[in-house]
């Protein structure tokens, strides 16, 4: 993609590092020495932007929406001192979660199908919080320093005696030498685990959620893995073993009965997703079907019902399916947003206009109603509103690279020809690739020239992205 994409290896290994120490870091210990917390911040968003640019994403305006409000909602109760935080929903059915330092938060889709309730995902999202607040990844750079010196010492005793004809005794001494340094860096890692566990369900009791369901998700985890060669990638991340569920229970226990398990709004979270990964609509719809011969209160069954059946065409029976969650919760955000996706596909744009526009007066700042709003103004060929309204949805998603790329396509169809490469600089900076970001905005000036102010704005711009290029460069040299 750029020049960017050799170092992702080096990033990688870098957030990778052994980490140790349960004392929190304080002002000016050896780990702030090291990496400073702004430091974190700028090294958080390269990596961001970096693996945007090579891993595809959900960009579903629900989830993406629901995963920013929860967490933050979490953050609140946290340990967490700089909340400028920053998500990513990797679209994998596999479960997976972590926190990057500055503040990065990633999911899996995946996630959604393995925790069975709310509780359970915001059980992963407090643990991956508690990794962010105690500032595992600086304390694992003052680990790594720390282990350098004397395992290259080793090392080199090793390969010298090699040299020197001692032969398999020197490579003995360097093979152990490498597995004593393995196993420092996973007495390291169940460290700050361990850290990340106690830490979460003191957050996760603050929030209002039950904390057995921490150890409850890792119990059925290990049950369902047990035997596998090949477990999920959050099991490798974060390995767990009996001793660690014990320690979460016993934890766990020490708290009063009670707290949130779950909420209809996450188990709808869980129909979308689960739609997502079905191999068709047809297969989604048998299944929640099933569901609801079993239960017919099902309420997520329900929903999941109607948007297979939506997604597959069969937009009578999606109408039918949609009418009594309606009638019974007629505000519900996500029962009018498939009603309004329904009305688009069924080219029923004006009801969809007006349940839009009662809608924003009861949430006038929930995006998924704002890009729906949207997504009509293009459906009905209001190509300028449609980009007055992007304008206005930048102000509150100034970072999201779905948006920009969505002000692109529309600016083109306005016309707007600088204004197209403008947004497409934003895009491609937002998912790392600075070369083609200076190069659209080259294109822009050239455009603009004419125009002193704009092509001065513009300049100004590609400057500060050129910076941020440099920067990032010579942070991962």
């Amino acid at each position: 993609m750029n020049v960017l994409r050799p170092t992702l290896l080096t990033l990688a290994c870098l957030l990778a590092l052994p980490t140790t120490a349960s004392d929190l870091p304080s002002l000016g210990d050896a780990s702030s020495a090291l990496v400073s917390p702004q430091q974190e911040h700028q090294l958080g968003r390269a990596w961001l932007g970096l693996l945007r640019g090579q891993v595809s994403q959900l960009s579903d305006p629900q989830l993406k929406d629901f995963v920013e409000t929860s967490v933050y909602r979490l953050s609140e109760t946290s340990e967490v001192q700089d909340r400028r935080l920053e998500f990513v929903l990797l679209d994998s059915p596999q479960i997976n979660a972590f926190a990057a330092p500055g503040g990065i938060i990633g999911v899996n889709g995946g996630l959604f199908l393995y925790a069975q309730t709310e509780a359970e995902y915001a059980s992963v999202m407090a643990h991956e919080l508690a990794h962010l607040s105690q500032r595992h990844f600086a304390r694992g750079l003052e680990a790594q320093q720390r282990m350098q010196v004397p395992m290259m010492a080793a090392m080199l005793a090793g390969i010298v005696a090699a040299a020197a004809g001692a032969g398999d005794v020197g490579i003995a001494a360097i093979a152990s030498t490498q597995a004593a340094a393995i196993q420092e860096q996973r007495r390291f890692s169940r460290q700050n685990e361990q850290e990340a566990d106690r830490i979460g369900l003191v957050n996760l009791e603050k929030a209002g959620f039950d904390p057995r369901a921490m150890p409850s998700m890792f119990e059925r985890l290990m049950r369902q893995y047990r035997y596998d060669r090949k477990p999920p990638e959050f099991l490798l991340t974060h390995p767990v073993s009996e001793s660690r569920i014990a320690d979460t229970r016993n934890r766990a226990e020490q708290y009063g009965a009670g707290g949130i398990k779950d909420s209809l709004r996450y188990q709808l979270m869980r129909a979308r997703v689960s739609l997502i990964y079905e191999d068709t609509p047809g297969l989604a719809a048998k299944r929640f079907r099933s569901m609801l011969e079993e239960n017919p209160k099902l309420d997520a069954a329900r929903y999941g019902l109607a948007l297979a059946q939506i997604k597959g065409g069969q937009h009578k029976q999606a109408r039918e399916t949609l009418q009594p969650l309606l009638q019974k919760t007629p505000n519900d955000p996500s029962y009018n947003l498939a009603q309004i996706e329904l009305d688009i596909a069924s080219n029923q744009l004006d009801p969809a206009q007006s349940r839009i526009a009662r809608l924003l007066t009861l949430y006038p700042n929930s995006y998924p109603l704002q890009q729906a709003r949207i997504d009509l103004m293009m459906k009905q060929g209001r190509v300028d509103d449609a980009e007055r309204a992007l304008d206005d949805l930048l102000k509150s998603r100034p970072k999201d690279p779905d948006v920009w790329y969505l002000v692109a396509e529309v600016r083109g169809l306005s016309g707007n020809t600088i204004g197209l490469h403008q947004a497409r600089a934003e895009y491609f900076a937002l998912v790392g690739d600075f070369d083609q970001a200076i190069e659209q905005l080259d294109f822009a000036k050239r455009r603009a020239s004419n125009n002193f102010q704009l092509a001065s704005r513009i300049d100004a711009r590609q400057r500060e992205l050129m910076e941020d290029q440099r920067m990032i460069e010579q942070m991962l040299r």
